[in-house]
């Protein structure tokens, strides 16, 4: 069992950065591949990020790349999820989850993770 507790969500303009933290609990968190997901009013909820456990691959949707950056301290048992360049489409819930066995293909998809943290809303202004 993983508990997941988001945190560093908030308001912030247009262009700005935020940096989401995700803690989880248990003393495997370097076996699970970590990811993150976010959830606007109305939508689909979406992959955004994900750091692959052993091969410390990183996948991203194609619209963060070259804004956000994934990573994980494994001995503080933590993922990041650092957003620079924000824009109002970025406003959402941002999920935290860990998943026991993913592959190339399935790694973008919400069903492959076994665990969710609660969300942090993140609202940027324009």
């Amino acid at each position: 069992q993983v508990q997941l507790v988001e945190s560093g969500g908030g308001l912030v303009q247009a262009g700005g950065s935020l940096r989401l933290s995700c803690a989880a609990s248990g003393r495997t968190f370097s076996a699970y591949t970590m990811g993150w997901f976010r959830q606007a009013p109305g939508k689909e909820r979406e992959f955004v990020a994900a750091h692959i456990r052993s091969a410390y691959t990183t996948y991203y949707a194609d619209s963060v790349k070259g804004r956000f950056t994934i990573s994980r301290d494994n001995a503080k048992n933590t993922v990041y999820l650092q957003m620079n360049s924000l824009k109002p489409e970025d406003t959402a819930v941002y999920y935290c989850a860990a998943a026991q066995s993913v592959s190339s293909s399935s790694v973008y998809l919400s069903p492959t993770y076994n665990y969710w943290g609660q969300g942090t809303q993140v609202t940027v202004s324009s």
